[in-house]
C-alpha cells in the first residue's frame, strides 16, 4: 500500500502545492470529485487516459490517510 502513495506528489510550484498524481497536473481532489460527481473508475480512466487503476487506488488511499485523525470537540 505504500508503494501506492508514491503515486501522489507534493510539489509547491505545481497547483498551488496541492497533492497531484505522479507530477501530472491532475490533483487528487480532482479525482474524487469526479468520483463524487458520480463517474465510474472506467470512466475516469477514459476521460482521463494518462491515468491508471493504481493512480486511482492511490488517491483512496491518500484520502484516508488524511482523514484519519482525530476530531477534538471544544
Amino acid at each position: 500500500m505504500s508503494d501506492l502513495l508514491e503515486r501522489i506528489t507534493i510539489n509547491p510550484k505545481q497547483c498551488g502545492g496541492r497533492p497531484c498524481i505522479r507530477g501530472m497536473r491532475i490533483r487528487v481532489s480532482d479525482v474524487l470529485d469526479l468520483y463524487a460527481s458520480g463517474l465510474s473508475s472506467e470512466e475516469i480512466l477514459t476521460e482521463m487516459p494518462d491515468l491508471e487503476k493504481e493512480d486511482l487506488q492511490a488517491v483512496f488511499v491518500y484520502a484516508s490517510r488524511k482523514l484519519n485523525h482525530p476530531v477534538l470537540l471544544v
